[in-house]
């Protein structure tokens, strides 16, 4: 049996990111964010499967990504990422939680194996990015707004296109 590339020893955050969450984004991590738009939901709550995107910073130049692999309380998630304790190392299921004033998890603290506790900093996070990508659909009724409506791709249970004339195109 071999291992698929995510799960054979040292890696990177992105791609270990990308093939637990099927997110299908490429780049640096602090790039996610900004090329999640448009093409996956974003927020700041979390739901298991999302992908919590760091933003840049002295001791993270790349930025940092880690998918959501359960939700303990409002403030408090595990996540599953590589490259943060040690280079290329893999995780599963650590703690992060959100020290942000406001509580929308734009500050994190995320567990630290040398410490065996959370890490003694506080990172900035720029939001969650849902494994559901958006879809762009344009109102086919006339009406007086021509601004995309978008539509979270696991909304729809069975894609249906439909023709002019109200039937289904396949």
């Amino acid at each position: 049996m071999t291992a698929t590339p995510a799960m054979a020893g040292r890696l990177q955050c992105v791609p270990f990111a990308r093939e637990m969450s099927g997110i299908d984004i490429y780049g640096n991590a602090k790039t996610w964010w900004s090329q999640a738009e448009g093409r996956y939901a974003r927020g700041t709550t979390p739901k298991i499967g999302a992908v919590l995107a760091f933003e840049a910073t002295g001791k993270m130049r790349l930025g940092h990504v880690a998918m959501v692999s359960q939700i303990v309380s409002d403030r408090e998630i595990l996540l599953t990422h590589a490259n943060w304790s040690r280079p290329g190392g893999i995780e599963r299921d650590v703690r992060a939680i959100d020290v942000s004033v406001a509580g929308d998890w734009s500050e994190v603290r995320v567990w630290y194996g040398p410490l065996r506790d959370l890490g003694k900093s506080a990172y900035p996070a720029k939001g969650f990015i849902y494994a559901a990508p958006a879809l762009q659909a344009t109102p086919l009724d006339g009406g007086a707004s021509n601004a995309p409506v978008t539509i979270a791709a696991n909304a729809l249970t069975t894609p249906v296109i439909l023709g002019l004339l109200g039937t289904p195109a396949f």
